[in-house]
Order: structure tokens, then C-alpha cells, then sequence
């Protein structure tokens, strides 16, 4: 059966918002006693899984829902600004035209998210924005829009940058497409065996026939 309804993560995969998160994430640093975190330091946390990504940089899992909803509230302001991925804006409309649902699932704000995708003229193509503000409450959500929509698991493809997607569409039966331009790394993407692994935006198109 062929993917028919394609959902995408938001952060690293549609919007390029890696400089701005580290931005936001040094500016909170030091209310919470965590150290910043270099520009050089980048490449090295892109092989890291969540988990232990929290525990190089010292954040106890506790303190994540606080991070994560103060940070999304101040990139808020800046949003609208924030580039998109290269390539990804010119192949959205004709991967819509191909697909019978298209939505965003994020662990950003859906407002941010709203706001993003106005600023850059996408917005019409989506038919759903769904938030979680759990770093690892993907798969529920995922298994909810299977649900709501009365698809079947085949017709779904998860399109998203991050081991932590990856381990969640295993959760929830769902295909993944795991793009290699967005946080973490091409290799540690592949050590979690996706379904796919695309390397640009204009190879998502291969993934969906047209109708």
C-alpha cells in the first residue's frame, strides 16, 4: 500500500531552527545550573540518542517539560524569521498533490509552528498541526492521527531528523523516513534501521507516487 498520508516533524526537518534552540537553550543555561553549549560542540552531540544527550549535558529528565515549554515560548518572537530547510519549500506542494492528508507532528508549539508556515506560504497545505509536549510522547500521538483519520499504518510515513522519531514510528507501526539534514547524524540515523533515509528533500518524492 502506498504512503498516502505523510507527517513531518517540525524542528531540523521542515525549519532550520538548530542556532536558534542552542541560542534559546544558553540564554536558559544558567537559571537552571547548566552549562551553554558551543557552536564546535555541535557535531559531536549530532550522534547522541535523547537520553544521552541529557546526560552529557547534565539535564535531569525532570527538568525537560520546563525547558521544553519555556524554550518554545521564546523562540516564539522569532519564528517567523527562521529559514527553512533548503529545498523543502519547492517540493512540499507536489508531494501535497501526491498524498490525501499532510500534517506536522512536533515537540515545538503548535502556534510557532502556524506561525512558521504562514511566514513561508506553506500553510495551506497542511491539514493538521499536533504538538506533544513530551520530548518522547510521539508514538501516542502518532497511533491518535492513525486513529482520528481512520487510516491504515501502511498508508503512513513519518518524516523526521532524530533517533528519538525513528524509535517512536517502531512504536507505533508507522514508516519513517529519516532525514539526514536536520540534528542528529546520517550514521547514527542508520544505526536505528529506518524504512528510509533521505538524504534530500527532493527524494521524499520518490517515496510517494502520484495519485
Amino acid at each position: 500500500m502506498a504512503y498516502r498520508t505523510i507527517i513531518f516533524d517540525f524542528d531540523g526537518t521542515l525549519a532550520d531552527t538548530l542556532e536558534e534552540t542552542r541560542r534559546i537553550y544558553n540564554l536558559m543555561a544558567p537559571d537552571y545550573s547548566l552549562r551553554q553549549i558551543s557552536e564546535e560542540e555541535l557535531p559531536e552531540l549530532r550522534s547522541f540518542s535523547l537520553l544521552a544527550l541529557l546526560d552529557h549535558l547534565g539535564i535531569p529528565k525532570r527538568r525537560v517539560p520546563t525547558l521544553l515549554s519555556r524554550g518554545t515560548s521564546m523562540m516564539r518572537s522569532n519564528i517567523a524569521r527562521l529559514p527553512l530547510i533548503p529545498g523543502i519549500g519547492a517540493i512540499i506542494p507536489e508531494l501535497r498533490s501526491r498524498a490525501k492528508s499532510f500534517g506536522v507532528l512536533t515537540s515545538n508549539a503548535e502556534e510557532n509552528v502556524d506561525l512558521f508556515l504562514k511566514a513561508h506560504g506553506l500553510r495551506e497545505h497542511f491539514d493538521f498541526i499536533s504538538s506533544t509536549s513530551r520530548l518522547t510522547g510521539k508514538s501516542g500521538h502518532l497511533r491518535a492521527i492513525r486513529k482520528t483519520f481512520s487510516l491504515h499504518a501502511e498508508e503512513m510515513l513519518y518524516v523526521g531528523d532524530e533517533i528519538r522519531d525513528i524509535k517512536a514510528s517502531k512504536k507505533a507501526g508507522i514508516a519513517m523516513a529519516a532525514v539526514t539534514w536536520g540534528f542528529n547524524s546520517a550514521e547514527s540515523l542508520r544505526a536505528e534501521a529506518p524504512e528510509h533515509i533521505i538524504s534530500t528533500p527532493a527524494e521524499l518524492l520518490g517515496l510517494v507516487p502520484s495519485l
